[in-house]
């Protein structure tokens, strides 16, 4: 397993090892004792799949209280997957980064607590898979403004498709 740090503390870029012989391939995609080895101590309590066309941007979502850390793949598809930091007295406060998580490339995106997530999905259609380190609550949800002009995210696509409740998100400043 390669761990990729990114710009944002706690921030990860994985590439599982992938065992691959005529029949296919194998791959753990989590193991507690393995990850907790290089630094992600979650301990996660929700699993979510979410199935999307092309042109779909999902986020940018975080929960106030009861952060979630998250451990995204893509098992479908490919998505443009970004993180950007809302922890209070973090170095990087409103910055992002973004990774390409594809069926083909198998990488994982580490999303640590006090950061909000969202996707755009790049190919026909994307299965993503996601772990989230707390469960849902309704009451604790808020959402980042996807395009806020002072985070500046460049996403892949001009004219998304977004949920009514995306699309009138919290900017970075009510944060």
């Amino acid at each position: 397993m390669k761990i990729n740090k990114t710009g944002i503390e706690g921030v990860l870029l994985i590439e599982p090892d992938v065992y691959e012989d005529p029949r296919g391939f194998f791959m753990e995609t989590w193991r507690h004792e393995k990850y907790s080895s290089v630094g992600i101590n979650a301990t996660f309590a929700q699993d979510n799949l979410s199935y999307s066309e092309k042109g779909v941007l999902r986020g940018l979502h975080l929960q106030i209280p009861n952060a979630q850390a998250k451990l995204v793949q893509a098992l479908v598809g490919e998505i443009f997957d970004v993180a950007v930091d809302l922890r209070r007295g973090s170095p990087t406060f409103g910055q992002w980064i973004s990774a390409k998580l594809s069926a083909d490339n198998k990488h994982q995106f580490f999303i640590p607590e006090g950061c909000a997530h969202g996707f755009c999905v790049t190919s026909p259609t994307a299965l993503v898979s996601y772990k989230c380190s707390k469960p849902y609550r309704p009451e604790s949800e808020k959402a980042l403004l996807w395009n806020d002009p002072d985070i500046g995210i460049k996403w892949p696509v001009e004219n998304p498709l977004v949920s009514e409740k995306d699309s009138v998100g919290l900017l970075l400043k009510d944060f």
